[in-house]
């Protein structure tokens, strides 16, 4: 059963130049929340040897001496063009599974394997074309090696032009193919697992394809063993059309600035809560509990250092952004103390069940009931049309025009493209 798996090129770089032509062929780095590491680099920033996730402070010296740009994070405009992107890729198969925000799985089954790759270049235009978007395209029989393919293609093996169809290639071919790629580049194979392979003698993709299934179920664990298996042709993983509901949803970030009041404290949880909430609707989910937790700055070492968390109940679960930011702020109360330098929060709903198979208690009134979820509803149609957080809670402590020192600290952000309509970009 052939899949492909489509995976866009430093896609958070890509967003960027989408509409900044100028960053076309520069060094460019994303950075994570507070500008602190780097969560996406162009090949010009690669080649300097930058790696995932280096910090921004320690990178001074080599961006200033090759002129990298440093961009702030702009999550409104990469999930955007994510989602057209997925629109544009779901053209491509009636079966389809969106693995990440820049790549997807696609069922190929019934399609003819001789002209595979060229429906993977017809992929790639398409995506092009229609959004910008550069990607890449392995194809393969198992997840496993479509992912392994598609890190083929964005490095040009085996003859591929952007995509890579393991399907085309003979056993011989194959083997000579792993024989040169580290294991480490196998999905699922992190840095522990490397190491111990590596003990093991296992050092390429072609080692772990010929090892002993038995042996690395052994060592390691049945999953590693799906691996072996799908490395061998033998499909383990299914594609997965429909989502796996979640069982928690976190909202934390770290601050801008650190924060020593409760009002402000408050302020950060009563926002995190709004979102977390937000989230539990689109999934159709309600929270039976909710979790706060707040932190000083553990890099700070000669300051006091405090850190707690609290599981609040609620009488019965809900989606109601009131409710939740209501127990949310009950919880930070009970474990706020003062003389501390906080700079992170965050919450955790908890016990989530479908919202539609919700057993109401003796206590519940249906009427008021109805007029919660009609008012969460006409919250999110709200925001979705006029922008985010145009209708928040009071408690969240939005002022137009004033950033609240716990405001994420995003210094060099693009404009929001494609969602706020006073930020479009404009033709001159």
């Amino acid at each position: 059963m052939p899949l492909a798996l489509v995976d866009c090129n430093n896609f958070y770089v890509s967003c960027e130049r989408m509409f900044n032509p100028k960053l076309e062929g520069k060094p460019v780095v994303v950075l994570s929340n507070n500008d602190g590491c780097a969560v996406a680099r162009s090949n010009e920033v690669k080649a300097l040897g930058i790696k995932m996730g280096q910090p921004w402070f320690k990178m001074q010296e080599i961006a200033k001496r090759h002129h990298i740009i440093a961009l702030s994070s702009n999550y409104a405009l990469y999930g955007d063009l994510s989602a057209r992107v997925m629109s544009v890729l779901s053209d491509f198969s009636p079966r389809q599974e969106i693995y990440s925000i820049d790549e997807c799985f696609l069922d190929l089954q019934g399609f003819d394997p001789q002209t595979l790759a060229d429906y993977g270049q017809s992929m790639r235009r398409a995506v092009k074309q229609q959004v910008g978007i550069p990607v890449c395209v392995g194809i393969a029989s198992t997840k496993t090696l479509a992912k392994l393919a598609n890190h083929c293609a964005k490095k040009g093996y085996a003859g591929s032009d952007g995509v890579c169809d393991f399907g085309r290639c003979s056993e011989h071919e194959l083997k000579r193919l792993f024989a040169g790629i580290q294991v480490a580049e196998v999905w699922g194979v992190g840095q522990k697992i490397t190491e111990k392979l590596q003990r093991m003698k296992i050092l390429t993709v072609q080692d772990l394809r010929s090892a002993s299934l038995a042996r690395i179920q052994s060592q390691f664990s049945v999953v590693l063993g799906r691996t072996v298996q799908e490395l061998n042709d033998v499909p383990c993983l299914a594609i997965e059309e429909v989502a796996t509901p979640r069982q928690q949803i976190m909202v934390s970030r770290s601050f801008g600035a650190c924060v020593l009041t409760l009002s402000e404290l408050s302020e950060s949880v009563a926002h995190f809560a709004t979102r977390a909430a937000e989230k539990l609707r689109q999934d159709g989910s309600v929270a039976a509990s909710i979790c706060v937790t707040i932190h000083t700055n553990p890099f700070r070492e000669k300051e006091p250092q405090y850190q707690r968390s609290l599981v609040v109940p609620l009488s019965s679960p809900t989606d109601d952004s009131s409710r939740l930011v209501a127990a949310a702020l009950s919880g930070l109360k009970a474990i706020y103390r003062s003389g501390f330098s906080y700079k992170k929060t965050g919450v955790m709903l908890m016990g989530l069940q479908p919202g539609g198979g919700m057993q109401p208690t003796l206590f519940d009134d249906p009427a008021c009931q109805a007029k919660v979820a009609d008012r969460m509803r006409v919250l999110d149609a709200i925001n979705r049309k006029m922008g985010k957080d145009c209708l928040t809670i009071a408690a969240s402590g939005a002022k137009s025009g004033v950033r609240q020192r716990w405001a994420m600290r995003r210094q060099s952000k693009s404009p929001a493209y494609t969602t706020d309509w006073n930020e479009l970009p404009v033709a001159g």
